[in-house]
């Protein structure tokens, strides 16, 4: 089984900046799709960002365009989340998720993810 381990969230000013890490275990990975979502309090939780596993397509959520950006997704390689001006919006628990459908594009929906890490907390006070 594919184990995934979130890494790097913290407290942080707004206005800062964070990278979280994504690691996978084991030497076989085979997902094509690797992304980042995220859960605040009493939300559901929302697509933050992806990366194609040759790292030729993003995606991002319109409320991150512009601050965060994924690296990364080739199998058995961290995929980094570089976040920058961080708001308290943000605060949430960001959870990092592996798709192994080869699709057009990635996928933005939880329901594509095959796995997902424990989630690791990010908080952004005022």
């Amino acid at each position: 089984q594919v184990q995934l381990v979130e890494s790097g969230g913290g407290l942080v000013q707004a206005g800062g900046s964070l990278r979280l890490s994504c690691a996978a275990s084991g030497r076989t990975f085979s997902s094509y799709v690797m992304g980042w979502f995220r859960q605040a309090p009493g939300k559901e939780r929302e697509f933050v960002a992806a990366i194609s596993r040759s790292g030729s397509s993003t995606r991002y959520a319109d409320s991150v365009k512009g601050r965060f950006t994924i690296s990364g997704g080739n199998a058995n390689n961290m995929v980094l989340l570089e976040m920058n001006s961080l708001k308290p919006e943000d605060t949430a628990v960001y959870y990092c998720a592996g798709d192994m459908i080869r699709r057009l594009v990635p996928s933005t929906s939880t329901s594509a993810y095959d796995y997902w890490g424990q989630g690791t907390q990010v908080t952004v006070s005022s």
